[in-house]
């Protein structure tokens, strides 16, 4: 009777699968549009279904077609139009590294592809299904197992929500030094995995320097364990170093151990107006010596963005009308030292007329006020005709040449081109606006905009990963031999290739 009820539940979730793909077949962009054919893994069949429903019982192994969806869809409509939804007929929900080992162990042995999924809040379409893989999520993998308040250092699962994350260490004075617009829902396994950036990086690093320790569970099921919470441990190769960025082809990430740095007792901002980028590119290299230890954000936003900003959220410029405007953070231990040091900064800037205008917030509700103008534009992405979004690091002379270039190229296609992003780390979003998706204007668009930063030296990811989306074009960003010896990373950790296949690496 079980082995029956098995195989009804299974029948059923394939033709859910089959009903899904036909309501998809009209947007099948991921098959015929990008020439992409399924490689060589098995489907499922009931004995399959079993064995995960003995390692984790029905209610963590979901295969109702409403529920699968989500699994199946990314979150951003950017996106959405691009690629279409995977159509995978289950996803997996382990708590332990064990259930997680004993998954892609079998799936390993049975030929079974996989997709990792955490919180689905990418834009490249890494974390989602591009055709029947078994979607394995990190979501109840969501324990924070220690905080060492002596080193600063916590240990957790993969699955914790960065925010959540950031809330239990400020118990003890600390801060998760990463800072997300998708901070609520994002898991900081993923956020390890695509190596993710945001608005504290120039202050922080990169999670190359903060992560401490890595465990990852590999194709076969072994379980690597690089969980050292020392930032000096010299002990051989730094494998950790390799998952980091590899956005789920070489491994789950199950655990992390993070550097917390102490949380700030003084926070400013300063929202300021200048004329020029020439002025913008001059105050950001005064920042760097006047403001010294205690600058912690330099972010940039246009015209056409404040503009964006306004009609989307209805929010205002703080200080009036500028060509752009820079929001400068400081952050320390000494609320007076600290507030000398930036207003010398500021009067100094005011002097040199580098600066025209701006304003300077203390108050914690000031300062969230004024950090959403730049924190909640992706928000509004999704309600736009149709936004293109790209994510690149550029050399900062020509940080705004190419959003100059693709507004000339865009002509009359475009509603708008608009560019905001990290300045203190060469970061540059840039955003096309049209009224709807069409092939002809993307097309128009790729790969343009990627040979352009590859012309201005720079990289055409800076810290959404490849995914999907820009695997195509990893042969443009990076020399031969170094994706040579990327495909041989890839051979040697998983040999069958069940680890996100269709991401990063070109097909």
């Amino acid at each position: 009777m079980l082995v029956r009820t098995c195989c009804n539940k299974f029948i059923s979730a394939v033709k859910s699968s089959v009903e899904y793909r036909i309501i998809c077949k009209k947007s099948d962009f991921t098959k015929n549009i990008y020439n992409v054919n399924r490689r060589n893994f098995n489907k499922l069949e009931a004995r399959h279904f079993q064995f995960f429903k003995d390692i984790l019982g029905g209610e963590r192994m979901i295969t109702d077609q409403e529920e699968m969806r989500s699994y199946n869809e990314e979150w951003m409509r950017c996106v959405k139009e691009i690629i279409s939804p995977g159509i995978s007929s289950m996803a997996l929900k382990p708590k332990t590294t064990e259930e997680v080992s004993k998954i892609l162990k079998f799936c390993n042995d049975n030929n079974l592809a996989v997709c990792p999924y955490g919180g689905n809040t990418g834009l490249v379409g890494g974390a989602i299904p591009v055709f029947d893989e078994i979607v394995l999520s990190a979501e109840l993998m969501n324990e924070i197992l220690n905080v060492d308040e002596n080193s600063g250092v916590v240990v957790c699962q993969a699955g914790c929500i960065l925010e959540n994350l950031d809330n239990k260490v400020a118990e003890i004075g600390l801060m998760i030094p990463l800072d997300l617009g998708a901070k609520g829902s994002c898991h900081i396994g993923g956020n390890v995995a695509t190596n993710a950036g945001g608005l504290k990086l120039f202050r922080y690093g990169n999670l190359h320097g903060n992560v401490l320790g890595l465990e990852v569970v590999l194709a076969d099921g072994t379980v690597l364990d690089c969980m050292s919470s020392f930032k000096k441990d010299n002990t051989g190769y730094h494998l950790k170093n390799i998952f980091i960025g590899s956005e789920g082809t070489l491994g789950f990430i199950t655990k992390v151990a993070l550097q917390c740095p102490p949380r700030a007792n003084s926070i400013t901002l300063a929202f300021l107006g200048l004329q020029n980028f020439e002025r913008v590119l001059r105050t950001f290299k005064k920042a760097k010596q006047d403001l010294g230890e205690i600058l912690s954000a330099f972010e940039v936003l246009d015209t056409p963005t404040m503009e964006f900003v306004n009609e989307r959220l209805k929010m205002n410029s703080p200080i009036g009308d500028f060509p752009y405007y820079l929001l400068i953070e400081t952050s320390g231990s000494n609320e007076e030292h600290d507030s000398d040091k930036l207003h010398q900064f500021l009067e100094s800037c005011m002097e040199k007329e580098l600066v025209l205008d701006g304003t300077v917030a203390t108050e914690p509700h000031k300062i969230n006020a004024i950090w959403s103008i730049r924190e909640k534009i992706p928000d509004v992405f999704k309600d736009c005709g149709y936004l293109f979004c790209y994510d690149v690091s550029l050399p900062l002379e020509n940080y705004y040449v190419l959003v100059d270039d693709m507004t000339q190229h865009m002509g009359k296609l475009a509603k708008k081109v608009f560019g905001f992003g990290h300045m203190g780390d060469s970061n540059l979003h840039l955003q096309v606006e049209v009224d709807e998706f069409t092939r002809e204007i993307k097309n128009h668009i790729e790969p343009f905009i990627f040979e352009r930063t590859k012309q201005l030296n720079g990289s055409i990811s800076a810290e959404h990963g490849m995914g999907f989306l820009k695997a195509r074009y990893l042969n443009l960003a990076r020399p031969y031999n170094t994706v040579k010896a990327m495909e041989n990373l890839k051979k040697l950790f998983d040999p069958s290739g069940i680890m996100n296949p269709y991401k990063v690496l070109p097909w």
